[in-house]
This record gives C-alpha cells, sequence and structure tokens, in this order.
C-alpha cells in the first residue's frame, strides 16, 4: 500500500485535502524513513491531526516549482536535507563532490548551495507573507552568527539571510507541534516567542526579559577574540536544563535563541519511532535511479540520540546535545521484528546505535536533574569520577535482537566510544562485541597520537586506544576470530603541527599499516575546532592555537599520514626536513622515506620519477592489524575519499 505523503496535487485530491496545513520543502529526495528528519517531523505533524504535503528537491530558479500545492493553510516547513548542503556539495578541498547519496541516482546539482537560504527565499517570491519554519541541521548550527569555510566569512544567522520567522534548532519533534497547535489556535507567527528550541528575530527586546545579551554582529566581525568568546557562550547554553536565553544583536533587529527543548522521555522516543513510516523512498524515485543514502540505514535501529563524549569537531553536542535518549527494548524488536518480514532483508541488522553506539544512558544520574557540566566534559581528557560506565542494558538488547527468527547477524557499525568502553571492569560486553557483532573489521576513532592534538579534539589520551587495541586484539585470538582494527585519523587539526604529523607517521610505521583513506579536518558550522579554526584561539581557554590552514602545510601533513605512497615522496621529505627530522630520510628501518634520487631533484612533488619508485619496499607491505602483524590481504587501492565528522561519505542516523 502506497500511504506515502502528497508529493503532487493529484495524491492531495485523492486523500480528499482542499489544502494542506504545511507545506515542507525538503532539499533531499523524499525518503519515509526515521533516519529522515523530514520523515519524523511530518509524521509527527501528521500524528498529531496535521496535513502534511512534501515537496523534494524544487527547482529554485523557478518559483513555481514551490506552488504545487497552493498557499498552505499554516505555513511552510522547509529543510536542507539531512546533510548540511555544503557538506553535502563539498569536500574539505572546496572540490565539488561527484555525487550526492540523498538525491535520486546520486545525481549532484538537485540542489542549491546553502539550501534552506535559497528555497526560503524562493518562497518568499511566491508568497509575500506565508509563514516560513526552518529547520534541520542546517538551520540549526547556523541559528546565530557564524563561521562559514566556504566563503571564509562570519555569516549572519540564517533566519535573517533566509527571510525565515521562526527556527526550530535541535531534534524538533517537540517544538513542531507546539508550533503547529499555536498557529493552529490562531497565534501569529510574528508572535511565537515563547518556545523552547525555537530562534525569531524581533526589532525590540522589550519583552524579552531574561536574555544574555551577546556581543553583536558587528563586534565579532571586527575581531575574533570577541567572536572566540561569542561562541563559547552559546556553546555552554546549549544545555535543556541550564540553558539561557540569549539575544544576539545586529544592525536593525536581534536575534532570539530560546533556551533548548528538554529531552525526549523513554515513552516519547518509543512513540516517535512507532509512526506510519513507510520505510523507504517515494516510488516515483525508482525510475531515477534510487536513493543510495538508504541502502546502509534501510536494516539498522536507532537506539539512542545524543553524545556525552562531546568531541570538540563533532556538532553533536549543539544540535542534539549531551544527555543521551534512548528507546526501549520492546520498541526497538517491535521495528527489528517488522523489519525481517521485508523482501530485501537477508538476515543481517546492520546497525543498532545511534552517534555512539554503547552510550544508551546519561553519563550520570545527575544530568536529567541539572543537565551536563557546561565547564566539564565526561570522558576526556580523564573521565569524570561521576560518569556512570555500564553496557549491562545494551549487551542485554543486542541479545533479544540475535535471538529473533530470520535475523542471522546483529553489526554495530555507528561507531563503538572505546574509551568508554575500557572503563567497564566486566568485559563481556567486549567479548559478545568482538564474537558476535564485528563485521570483519572494527572501525573506531582514536583521531590521533599527539598529546597536544587529542587535547585540542576533546579525544582520550593514546594509551587508552593502544590498550584497547591489543585486548581486541587478543580477544580475536582468544575467539578464533580474523577481524582487524580500522582506526579513524584526521590530519590538520588545530592544533597539530608538523612536528604532531611527524609523531602520528612513526607510530603508524611501527604498526605496519597505512589509511586507505586520510580525514582533513573539516570545518563545519559550530564546533568548537572550526572555532579553532577560524580564530586561532581555544574559546575555553583562550589560548592561542596553531592552525594549520594553509594548503600546502595540509598536503604535508596529510601525505606524512600516507607516507608510503610513492606520489607522497617530495611532500614527506619537505615536512621532514621542515619539522627538523631529517633523521627519518633515509635507508634505516625507522626511516619514512628515502633520500631523493639525483635524478629526480628539481621535479614538483607528485611527478613519477624514472625508473622504480622511491618506496617500492614499503608499498609491497600488506595491511597491519593493530598488534602490527599482517592481515594476510593485499592492500586494496583505490582514490583517497575525503569525508566530514559530520558525515563520514555516509549517512548518519539523525536529523
Amino acid at each position: 500500500m502506497n500511504n506515502f505523503l502528497p508529493i503532487t496535487k493529484a495524491d492531495m485530491e485523492a486523500r480528499g485535502w482542499e489544502q494542506p496545513d504545511f507545506v515542507y520543502v525538503i532539499g533531499d529526495a523524499y525518503v519515509d524513513h526515521p533516519s529522515f528528519g523530514h520523515a519524523i517531523i511530518s509524521r509527527v505533524l501528521e500524528a498529531n491531526g496535521y496535513k502534511v504535503a512534501i515537496i523534494s528537491q524544487p527547482d529554485w530558479k523557478d518559483k513555481r516549482s514551490v506552488m504545487t500545492f497552493g498557499r498552505p493553510r499554516l505555513g511552510f516547513l522547509v529543510t536542507g536535507g539531512n546533510m548540511d548542503s555544503m557538506v553535502n556539495h563539498y569536500f574539505v578541498s572546496k572540490k565539488r563532490r561527484p555525487t550526492d547519496a540523498y538525491t535520486p541516482g546520486g545525481v549532484m546539482g538537485k540542489r542549491p548551495d546553502y539550501a534552506t537560504i535559497v528555497y526560503c527565499n524562493l518562497i518568499r517570491q511566491a508568497y509575500k507573507d506565508v509563514p516560513i519554519i526552518i529547520g534541520g541541521i542546517e538551520a540549526s548550527l547556523r541559528r546565530m552568527a557564524h563561521y562559514d569555510y566556504w566563503s571564509n566569512k562570519v555569516k549572519r544567522s540564517i533566519l535573517l539571510d533566509s527571510q525565515a520567522d521562526l527556527l526550530l534548532y535541535g531534534m524538533g519533534e517537540r517544538s513542531i507541534v507546539e508550533v503547529a497547535d499555536a498557529l493552529d489556535s490562531g497565534i501569529a507567527i510574528g508572535d511565537l516567542t515563547f518556545v523552547d528550541g525555537t530562534a525569531y528575530r524581533t526589532e525590540s527586546l522589550e519583552s524579552v526579559y531574561d536574555a544574555e545579551i551577546l556581543p553583536s554582529y558587528e563586534e565579532i566581525l571586527a575581531d575574533k577574540r570577541t567572536y572566540a568568546k561569542s561562541f563559547y557562550t552559546q556553546y555552554r547554553n546549549a544545555d535543556p536544563f541550564f540553558g539561557k536565553r540569549m539575544a544576539e544583536p545586529y544592525d536593525r533587529c536581534y536575534v532570539v535563541q530560546n533556551p533548548p527543548q528538554k529531552p525526549l522521555s523513554t515513552s516519547e522516543m518509543d512513540r516517535v519511532y512507532s509512526l506510519n513510516y513507510m520505510g523507504g523512498p517515494h516510488p516515483s524515485h525508482e525510475k531515477e535511479g534510487g536513493v543510495a543514502a538508504i541502502s546502509e540505514v534501510k536494516f539498522s535501529l536507532v537506539s539512542s540520540r545524543g553524545c556525552f563524549g562531546a568531541c570538540h569537531f563533532c556538532a553533536l553536542a549543539f544540535h542534539q546535545g549531551r544527555i543521551i535518549q534512548s528507546r526501549s527494548h520492546a520498541s526497538l524488536i517491535q521495528e527489528a521484528e517488522k523489519m525481517t518480514w521485508d523482501p530485501d532483508f537477508k538476515g543481517y541488522i546492520h546497525d543498532v546505535g545511534g552517534p555512539t553506539a554503547n552510550f544508551r544512558f546519561p553519563a550520570c544520574e545527575k544530568q536529567l536533574k541539572y543537565g551536563a557540566c557546561p565547564d566539564k566534559t565526561c570522558l576526556a581528557p580523564e573521565p569524570c569520577k561521576n560518569l556512570k560506565v555500564d553496557h549491562k542494558d545494551y549487551l542485554s538488547l543486542l541479545r533479544k535482537l540475535r535471538q529473533l527468527p530470520r535475523v542471522k547477524k546483529v553489526f554495530i557499525r555507528s561507531g563503538v566510544r572505546f574509551d568508554y568502553l575500557m572503563l567497564d571492569p566486566d568485559d563481556t560486553f567486549f567479548r559478545e562485541l568482538v564474537e558476535h557483532h564485528v563485521s570483519g573489521q572494527l572501525k573506531v576513532a582514536p583521531e590521533h597520537v599527539s598529546p597536544p592534538v587529542l587535547k585540542r579534539m576533546g579525544k582520550a589520551n593514546h594509551q587508552v586506544y593502544k590498550r584497547f587495541a591489543e585486548k581486541y586484539t587478543r580477544l580475536n585470538e582468544e575467539l578464533g576470530k580474523k577481524q582487524f582494527l580500522v582506526p579513524y585519523l584526521m590530519s590538520s587539526h588545530p592544533g597539530s603541527t608538523l612536528k604532531d604529523a611527524v609523531a602520528l607517521a612513526e607510530y603508524l610505521r611501527d604498526l605496519g599499516y597505512m589509511p586507505e583513506q586520510v580525514q582533513d579536518f573539516y570545518p563545519t558550522p559550530s564546533t568548537i575546532s572550526t572555532c579553532m579554526y577560524y580564530t586561532g584561539l581555544d574559546p575555553r581557554t583562550m589560548e592561542k592555537v596553531h592552525v594549520p590552514n594553509n594548503p600546502h602545510e595540509k598536503a604535508m601533513q596529510r601525505a606524512l599520514i600516507q607516507y608510503r605512497k610513492p606520489n607522497n615522496a617530495e611532500l614527506v621529505r619537505e615536512a621532514l626536513i621542515k619539522a627538523g627530522r631529517e633523521d627519518l630520510i633515509g635507508h634505516g628501518p625507522k626511516c619514512l622515506v628515502r633520500p631523493e634520487r639525483p635524478e629526480n631533484r628539481g621535479r614538483k612533488p607528485g611527478e613519477q620519477s624514472r625508473g622504480r619508485g622511491t618506496e617500492s619496499r614499503f608499498n609491497n607491505r600488506k595491511p597491519a592489524r593493530e598488534d602490527g602483524r599482517s592481515t594476510g590481504k593485499k592492500e586494496r587501492k583505490g582514490p583517497q575519499k575525503e569525508a566530514s565528522k559530520t558525515g563520514r561519505s555516509a549517512p548518519r542516523k539523525k536529523h
């Protein structure tokens, strides 16, 4: 049965509607699955009695494309998509990505850059005074003035550039219903100033009695130190229990951000995921080539949201928050049982998790009463003494899912926080993770080895990762498994010097491992790391931070991580000389690169040398396990892929 929401006027009329309450303009293909934000928001509204019609990827050059259903009764909803449209479109190098996993057929260019702004301005051309409400990751992370990497400028709140009336930030299930009910009762959109989890524009603060006034847009444009202080004030107030109302002054108005919405209870989460989702893309997308983004999440389960890991390069703390919200076992098992009857189900549940798979509950008992500590983190650089470490509930859930009929394997792919896992004195979960839930290789994110860099990243000490890797190897041997560990590593993060990059290269040399993919730091909106990148200051301490933003230095840091590649030889030599580590240039077992051949002097980095490559002895090595031993597999060759931390080139289960 096709029970998708209307995407054409004929669909709407078939339902007997004369007019929708809301028209939802989305930057993605229409996928009615709870891993897609537009699916959740539209089904939550439907469950509360509202009529929602969908316009997917309208032609942003033609205002008629947003007039499919005429003027909605209550307003337009607009989202740029499951990813920020700029991250979706560009590598960190600012080169255009070749495909878009959220567009039918992977076609790039079906949505504009800065999609939320463009769609809203298109609607304003068609309907001058219709209420426009924006949300999703793009709006959420740009809700106040923010540094925009792609234009290399500090941009105004997206509310102003989009001409929208209201912005919903974070996870919007509660706030969208409050807004809909208010509009339905006759309250004007301009009077909706009281809903938590929203931001709005106002010409006066006369009725805003309790806001903390941030520096003005002009002030943060003029001084990077002021920008850093303003950003960190916002970051510290992203908690739903103690977050303050904030007002950011502009030339002729203020943008006011209300405190965040409170976390959903388990029963509320269960209700959200029990709604009438169709479970996949709209049938109209099939003839267009399907939607690649559904492939990994179709047979995955979202068990939680939020993350108290609070890595500084990740926007989750600013968007979903640091307080974990989770679904009940009954809700997840019911969804899994339904999943097993899908004709395409082959017996494998691809994932059970969220931003961090092994976070099932708040970090400590205090968080649900007082919120997450504004000036402390739960895990790094050292774990908080109040941190509650317990995998029993998650393990129990996985055992129940493994026992379901028609389920062959239950994998965990959304990421395991290894430092949290190592704090658990009971290794039962670790053992069962290795025995039952790894699909050949386990991907984890140590990111770096240098203590100063890890400090700027908000990550645990590297010794924790080493102990984890050793234990992982030992458990695989005990269980007779041949499974490998794939560490995500990041180059050019703020704080990383060439000496730090050399230290990482030496670690990889000793490990006998060269990563196939290297992730350059991607300055996405509203992260602590992005603030460091733009200002050169750590906003928490106002200390100066080295920022490798020169393209050549970034190329050298990336080349050091993949020092065995022949094309990287010149860059590696140059980096080692600049870092004062010429001792690593030579023929010895500890050297990273051989001396330059006389006949190759004067060649540009990356040019093909004559004869045998200078790094040929390294290229014959097989990839290694974390303990340094060979996997016995030939190293795969292929183009390096750049990816953002928020995306990893694969869809995340968030909205």
